[in-house]
């Protein structure tokens, strides 16, 4: 199937992913999350968005462009896992010098899940440029991104499960089951980095080691912490 592309287009879905999610952010809180929002904000002061914001930032460049470095023309480039893990060494050193317990990455999840899941659609009608796209098969929904080739629709993959993680979420949060208040974004953390790590087998990013690439070595960096922090939040609970 032949996909129209364009450069530009990216920029137009990352507005429309950040639009979308604040509105959701902004309905959510209303909905369910005001109570668990406001326990954040006393806890934390005005440093944290500071913090959260830098660590995104350098984590989202600082991983890309590891990744494109390795590449026969090394340049630099941007990652959403990267900014996600740079976000949480960020936030996690800052509570850990503020003596912060629990999360308080909670309100976030529903915001970044539809991001992503927006986001990733103006991967794919960016093209090939955007670097993003999937190896070659012969399966019926390849598609072509402008030079012929059938490829993995890796980015479609990827934002089907965060709609998919998106859904169950709601549906737990319209229950009030008590994950949702304390262990959310962990969960989120542990879902999104494990289907980022089996996306990656289909993709022609540079091997690290072994059969893994940059993206998956993180990734399974991340479910530990997801994993770990779920853990100690259960205990907590």
């Amino acid at each position: 199937m032949a996909v129209p592309t364009s450069p530009w287009v990216h920029l137009l879905f990352d507005l429309i992913a950040w639009g979308a999610a604040a509105l959701l952010g902004a309905f959510l809180y209303r909905w369910r999350l005001e109570p668990v929002a406001r326990g954040v904000a006393a806890r934390t002061d005005a440093t944290y968005g500071i913090v959260l914001a830098f660590g995104a930032v350098t984590g989202a460049w600082g991983i890309g462009s590891l990744n494109t470095g390795l590449a026969a023309v090394p340049h630099p480039s941007h990652s959403i896992a990267g900014g996600l893990a740079g976000a949480i060494v960020a936030v996690e050193i800052y509570k850990m010098l503020r003596g912060i317990r629990g999360s308080t990455g909670v309100v976030w999840v529903g915001p970044i899940a539809l991001g992503i899941a927006v986001g990733r659609l103006g991967c794919l009608f960016a093209g090939l440029g955007d670097e993003t796209h999937g190896t070659p098969t012969d399966l019926p929904w390849g598609v072509d991104l402008g030079d012929g080739i059938a490829r993995h629709p890796v980015q479609i993959y990827e934002s089907a499960s965060m709609l998919v993680f998106l859904l169950v979420y709601l549906a737990a949060l319209q229950r009030r089951a008590a994950w949702t208040r304390d262990r959310a974004f962990y969960l989120f953390i542990l879902v999104y980095a494990a289907q980022r790590f089996v996306w990656e087998f289909l993709k022609p990013y540079p091997e690290v080691i072994g059969p893994l690439n940059v993206f998956q070595l993180l990734a399974g960096l991340m479910i530990v912490y997801a994993l770990w922090f779920d853990a100690r939040a259960r205990r907590t609970c």
